[in-house]
């Protein structure tokens, strides 16, 4: 079911003033983007996306004054579209009396703030982008390793907590443990956090549930972290084959982005920390350009070429 942001959620958050359509506050948004009719206010009305939160600042409203009443009456009609959650004026402006008619007439809400177009603008995207985007919540841990946000998966008890315990006492900073809300952003980025009950807490078989801010103080906890790498624990097979090279590259699927996946057997005498730890380090010296598998594989090509080239 897609995500909804009533309208009236809008004005709470922004303070804005309710100059007409009152009636229509419990409209829904459901795009984050939005929209200044600039060629509309002219009568060009053939691609309006009327779905859009609809902005009227400096420019559009000295040039309303500029029409002919008869002329801002029709503008304003197919500006106050059914489609339409509400009509937001900028700069502290007055709206034209052919708005505020048509407006309590189709129950469009229409909004006034005196805050800049552009600011304006820039506010409710991001304040949408976050209520409307896509989420999940996935059962793991998030840490930040070396700034990496790190995604710790696999099946209940296989160690992920005592993971993320160990690797807090070595300096890195819990997100969130046993479950993770994660959001997608416009540009398919991953946002973990915590729900509010069980933010900075964590769960330990054995000892029960402990405050990591509280016993390690607040720099051991973040309230969020981009997901950049999964790793996903799962007990040692012995009839399968793991990755030794480190050159398959694996990926995962979190709502619509895809994330890198390191699979980490686990079993007796393997520090689990230890090993995620470098996975974050790897990861960065990737995204630096250094894959020292890769590397490995020229050199052993070469040296490979070379012996051959000898016996020739």
């Amino acid at each position: 079911m897609p995500k909804k942001v009533k309208v009236s959620e809008l004005v709470q958050h922004f303070s804005l003033e309710i100059i007409s359509g009152e009636e229509g506050l419990k409209r829904a948004i459901t795009v984050d983007d939005l929209y200044r009719p600039g060629l509309e206010m002219a009568g060009y009305f053939d691609y309006f996306p009327s779905e859009r939160v609809q902005l009227l600042g400096k420019t559009e409203i000295t040039f309303l004054s500029t029409l002919t009443s008869e002329e801002r009456s029709l503008r304003m009609e197919r500006l106050c579209h059914s489609d339409t959650p509400c009509i937001i004026l900028t700069r502290g402006l007055e709206p034209p009396d052919e708005l505020i008619a048509y407006s309590n007439k189709t129950k469009i809400p229409v909004l006034g703030s005196h805050v800049a177009t552009t600011i304006l603008t820039s506010r409710i995207t991001d304040f949408l982008e976050k209520k409307l985007a896509p989420t999940a919540t996935i059962h793991g841990v998030l840490v930040d390793i070396y700034g990496v946000g790190m995604l710790i998966t696999g099946g209940s008890g296989i160690g992920k907590s005592e993971t993320a315990l160990e690797l807090v006492k070595r300096g890195h900073r819990l997100v969130a443990d046993d479950a993770v809300e994660i959001r997608q952003t416009s540009d398919s980025q991953l946002h973990g956090t915590a729900p509010e009950l069980i933010r900075h807490l964590l769960e330990i078989r054995g000892l029960g549930i402990i405050n990591v801010m509280t016993l390690f103080g607040a720099g051991a906890v973040r309230t969020q972290k981009r997901i950049a790498l999964v790793i996903r624990l799962e007990n040692w097979q012995q009839d399968k084959q793991y990755d030794r090279l480190g050159l398959d590259e694996e990926k995962t699927r979190i709502i619509d982005t895809d994330v890198p996946l390191v699979t980490v057997p686990v079993r007796p005498g393997r520090n689990l920390a230890v090993i995620i730890e470098v996975a974050a380090m790897n990861f960065r010296l990737k995204r630096m350009g250094y894959n020292a598998a890769l590397q490995f594989t020229n050199k052993l090509t070469e040296t490979i070429a070379e012996d051959t080239d000898d016996y020739d």
